[in-house]
């Protein structure tokens, strides 16, 4: 999956990563074929992005050219911008599945957007009325996938044809998708485990789906999207709609759930959260400290920013915390990263200084990777004293965690106080600080990333991810994970 993420290691970094940079490259015709824009994302990674040549060196030129060589073919059929998109996408993944990304930039011209739409005016149908479609569920006796589900802003009805469940628009705010329109398609998996499947986006390009998941009657997870069963209506167990309300909540959660364990849910480490976060930790401070054990679910967490978990850092502390830092590959496009921090009214005069220092120092060295913090190659985390509460942590992962969450449990597994609890985590850290460029033809955004671990390959995480101290499996069930990790915690 192809997804955008911003992770840091640099203290300074983490202030200054957010922002969206547009520079064409090079100039192609204002009518780009997919041949054209191939051309120019092949260059672009090429040229710019810090994971090309390390997952070249794994691979072998061999394998990229024979890759490029059936792209190449792939694109040539093309004959629409979004089959386009996917094809190239496509491509993408032969470096990897996290940090970088590809989509057709949004556009507030309206004339623009009403070509959009007319491009998919024939999209695939499933024709059916509301009113036979509700008489058809009516008769439905399990609770299956069958029904009419909610995932803002589209209304979604889910019907079984054949071995395939089909999933079409009943209703939506969004201009993209017609009433009608195919949305999804599930069907049993080829490992006979659960269901796999296709998401269609917002733009229509095509999101495989690897995790469908049903929660009780009416809570299903497609990956990363969540969707709410409006009908036909059943009723589940409150441990059900207090798991749906956890694990959706935006914001971090605190609980009691025992004399002995404190429970915090951390839905994200976005900058924006790390105010709830801090705020959270503050209120509950004195609870977290005269309680035997802490949980920290952070399910479904893929990333954000470093600051944002700091404050959990004292809690953990039982010896000093090492962080290896990051080397930024230094090139004529990747430097205008600072060009844009220098000029812009957005960032302090701090901001603006460590960006000058760092623009000379990769000027210096095109062509070359650099580091940026002062020749420090490890960040030691270190505290004057342990405290006595808690004294044992349990971390909550799965699948979906990533980016800053995989750099989060890095720094927290060296805690003699800390077991990690669940499932792999996907694996998408070691290339990381991703930058944005706009297609000569204004068609396509790329995400790519600048700069690379030093701790590959010694201890690389992308493609392998972290690993849980105690895995739980899948007899255990999501809702139950929380009873299961604090039974454990207690030795029942």
């Amino acid at each position: 999956m192809l997804f955008l993420a911003t992770p840091n290691h640099n203290q300074k970094m983490k202030k200054i990563l957010l922002f969206l940079a547009l520079f064409p490259l090079t100039v192609f015709s204002q009518d780009c074929s997919c041949e054209d824009n191939f051309a120019w994302l092949k260059k672009t990674i090429e040229e710019n992005d810090a994971g090309f040549q390390y997952i070249l060196d794994m691979k072998g030129q061999g394998a990229y050219e024979k890759h490029n060589e059936d792209y190449s073919k792939k694109v040539k059929a093309v004959s629409q911008q979004s089959q386009c998109v996917d094809v190239l996408k496509q491509w993408l993944l032969f470096f990897r599945s996290g940090h970088l990304s590809l989509s057709a930039p949004k556009s507030n011209d309206e004339k623009d957007k009403q070509q959009i739409i007319n491009a998919y005016k024939d999209w695939e149908q499933y024709t059916i009325s509301d009113s036979d479609f509700k008489k058809y569920l009516s008769k439905v006796k399990q609770s299956g996938l069958e029904g009419i589900w909610k995932n803002n802003p589209y209304t979604i009805g889910i019907i079984k044809r054949n071995n395939e469940y089909i999933g079409f628009v009943m209703d939506g705010e969004d201009a993209y998708w017609k009433k009608g329109q195919v949305k999804l398609r599930l069907k049993p998996s080829v490992t006979g485990d659960g269901y796999e499947g296709i998401y269609y986006m917002k733009d229509h390009s095509e999101q495989k789906l690897k995790k469908i998941q049903q929660l009780g009657n009416n809570f299903m997870t497609l990956d990363w999207f969540n969707f709410t069963r409006i009908s036909p209506q059943y009723t589940d167990s409150k441990s059900i709609t207090d798991y749906v309300t956890l694990i959706t909540s935006p914001v971090p959660v605190a609980r009691q759930i025992s004399d002995k364990t404190f429970f915090l849910r951390i839905p994200s480490f976005s900058g924006t959260q790390k105010k709830d976060i801090d705020s959270l930790i503050a209120q509950y401070h004195d609870k977290i400290t005269r309680t035997e054990n802490l949980i920290i679910d952070i399910r479904n967490n893929g990333g954000g920013n470093d600051a944002s978990f700091q404050k959990l850092l004292s809690y953990m502390y039982t010896n000093p915390m090492r962080t290896i830092g990051v080397d930024y590959l230094s090139t004529p496009l990747n430097n205008k990263r600072m060009e844009f921090i220098i000029g812009s009214d957005d960032f302090s005069k701090d901001d603006k200084e460590w960006a000058k220092k760092g623009l000379k120092k990769l000027n210096a060295n095109i062509g070359k990777f650099v580091n940026l913090a002062d020749d420090d190659k490890v960040e030691i985390y270190k505290m004057d004293s342990i405290s006595t509460y808690p004294k044992n942590i349990a971390i909550l992962i799965n699948e979906n965690n990533g980016s800053t969450a995989e750099q989060f449990l890095l720094t927290a597994k060296q805690s003699r106080k800390v077991k990690l609890f669940g499932t792999t985590t996907a694996g998408v850290l070691d290339i990381s600080n991703m930058y944005y460029v706009e297609s000569p033809c204004k068609t396509l955004r790329l995400g790519y990333s600048l700069s690379k671990s030093r701790r590959i390959p010694g201890m690389a995480i992308d493609a392998k991810g972290i690993q849980p101290d105690y895995y739980i499996d899948n007899g255990i069930l999501p809702q139950d994970w929380i009873d299961f990790t604090e039974q454990t915690l207690l030795g029942k």
